[in-house]
């Protein structure tokens, strides 16, 4: 009897090894034939799953931020809620630098979507295809940011008077600056940068 092959998983399969290829070697690197032998498929195989080289690479991209939206998420959803229960200033802030600290590339993992989000980001800008994905990034990460400060305000971590949207802005655009300063370096100051940041907040 032929095996049933799930069309979503095998996707996603070859959606893991375009990141891998990127991860590597950077997008450049991501042909249908490298993707196929990641992928451990023949390049047949992935054309059937995707009408060509773009969906294939804006397919990557979109499981990228919804991966990593998903595990920020899921640290959010507990940390969210712990702040509203912290019973000092210091306890919501160290909350906060935690939840931050899931853009930091800290480890493998991290360094990882580190390089991939800013290769998908950066490769935007001559082409043209992935705005969407490189604004959906960003906008992923600003949307977790702004409910972090603005939670953290109205739970007496920070000023009452903080602009939540002006300060969402900063922190994002110190995480990016972080996790691009990070990629292949030591993690130890990213963390600190960013405590110094929060602990200098009203």
């Amino acid at each position: 009897m032929p095996k049933v092959v799930d069309q979503r998983e095998r996707r996603a399969a070859i959606a893991d090894a375009v990141l891998a290829v990127v991860a590597r070697g950077g997008l450049e690197a991501a042909t249908l034939r490298t993707v196929a032998d990641e992928a451990g498929l023949a390049i047949g195989s992935v054309r059937h799953y995707f009408d060509g080289h773009q969906e294939l690479i804006i397919f990557a991209a979109q499981e990228l931020d919804r991966r990593i939206g998903e595990r920020v998420w899921a640290h959010a959803e507990r940390i969210l809620a712990l702040l509203g229960t912290a019973g000092s200033r210091d306890e919501r802030r160290r909350l906060s630098e935690e939840l931050l600290a899931e853009w930091l590339p800290l480890d493998e993992q991290r360094q990882r979507e580190a390089v991939l989000r800013h290769t998908f980001t950066m490769a935007a800008r001559t082409r043209a295809e992935l705005l969407p994905q490189a604004r959906a990034l960003r906008e992923s990460m600003a949307a977790v940011v702004r409910k972090l400060v603005e939670t953290a305000r109205t739970n007496g971590g920070l000023a009452a008077d903080l602009n939540v949207d002006l300060e969402a802005a900063r922190l994002c655009a110190l995480l990016d600056g972080l996790s691009l300063q990070g990629i292949g370096a030591a993690p130890g100051p990213l963390r600190q940068v960013l405590r110094h940041h929060l602990d200098a907040l009203p």
